[in-house]
C-alpha cells in the first residue's frame, strides 16, 4: 500500500501535465551588468570601469517574461507585469518587437525581433541547440531538474539550463528548446543574466500563442539574423566597447 501511495506521488506532476498541457511558465528574468561586463573578454580593466561607470550606479534589475505552450507550440515575450518598482532617474526602456513562436510539431520558427532599431521577422526551420546533458539535479519552481550545458561560440557565453523531466515539452525561453523536459532555468555566464521560472499556471489558451496582427517588418531567414548580431559584435569589438550595447544579451 505504502509503496503504491509513494508511486502515485511521484507520478502525479506528469498525470497532471498530460492531461493538461496548456498554459503560462512566468520567468523572473534578472540582468548584473558587472557580471555581463566582466564577461567580454576583449576589454582592457580601464575599458571595464568605463562601461561600469556608463552602466550607472543600479548593477541588477529584474523584469517578468512569459512563455505560453500547448502540446505542439510556444510564444515566448516579453511580460506588462513588473518585477521591481521603476525608478526615478532610473532606466527606461523602449517597448520594442519581441517574441518567438516555435511549433514544435511542423519543425518551424515565427519571431519578430528589433534590432539597433529595426524590426525583422524570421521565419525559418527549427534547429535545436547542441546541448551536452550532465547528471546534476534541482529544484525549480518545485520540479526537480537536470541540468545540461551549451557553449555560444558567436556570443562566447556558457549557457547552463535546468530542464524538467515531469514536464514532457522539449520548449524553454528565449532561443533554448530541445531537451527532453521543459527547461525551467537558465544561467548565462555564470549569473550575468538568469531566467528562472517562479509561476506555472497550467490553464486554456486564448489568443496568446498567436502572432501579432498587422506586423510590419523586414523578412528575414534565421541566418541572416544571426549575421546580423555577428556583424554587430565584430563592430563593437573594433570600437572597444561591450557587443551587448544596443542588443538583447541572449
Amino acid at each position: 500500500m505504502k509503496k503504491a501511495l509513494l508511486l502515485l506521488l511521484l507520478l502525479f506532476p506528469i498525470l497532471v501535465f498530460s492531461q493538461a498541457m496548456e498554459g503560462r511558465i512566468r520567468y523572473l528574468v534578472t540582468h548584473n551588468w558587472a557580471k555581463k561586463i566582466e564577461s567580454v573578454d576583449y576589454l582592457s580593466k580601464q575599458q571595464r570601469e568605463r562601461s561600469s561607470y556608463m552602466a550607472g550606479n543600479r548593477w541588477v534589475w529584474k523584469s517578468y517574461n512569459n512563455l505560453f505552450f500547448n502540446e505542439t507550440q510556444s510564444k515566448f515575450e516579453e511580460s506588462e507585469e513588473k518585477a521591481e518598482p521603476e525608478d526615478e532617474g532610473g532606466y527606461s526602456w523602449r517597448k520594442e518587437v519581441f517574441f518567438l513562436k516555435r511549433d514544435y510539431a511542423k519543425n518551424v520558427q515565427y519571431d519578430g525581433r528589433t534590432i539597433l532599431g529595426k524590426t525583422y521577422l524570421i521565419e525559418d526551420t527549427l534547429e535545436a541547440p547542441k546541448w551536452r546533458i550532465l547528471n546534476d539535479l534541482k529544484e525549480v519552481a518545485g520540479h526537480v531538474c537536470m541540468k545540461a550545458f551549451l557553449q555560444d561560440t558567436v556570443r562566447k557565453q556558457k549557457i547552463v539550463a535546468w530542464f524538467a523531466q515531469d514536464i514532457p515539452h522539449n520548449g524553454g525561453p528565449e532561443d533554448f528548446f530541445g531537451l527532453p523536459g521543459m527547461i525551467l532555468e537558465v544561467d548565462v555566464n555564470d549569473g550575468a543574466m538568469t531566467l528562472t521560472a517562479d509561476l506555472i499556471e497550467l490553464k486554456k489558451l486564448g489568443t496568446e500563442l498567436d502572432p501579432p496582427a498587422k506586423l510590419k517588418g523586414k523578412k528575414i531567414k534565421r541566418v541572416d539574423y544571426d549575421q546580423i548580431v555577428k556583424d554587430h559584435i565584430k563592430q563593437r569589438k573594433a570600437e572597444e566597447e561591450p557587443w551587448f550595447w544596443g542588443i538583447r544579451y541572449i
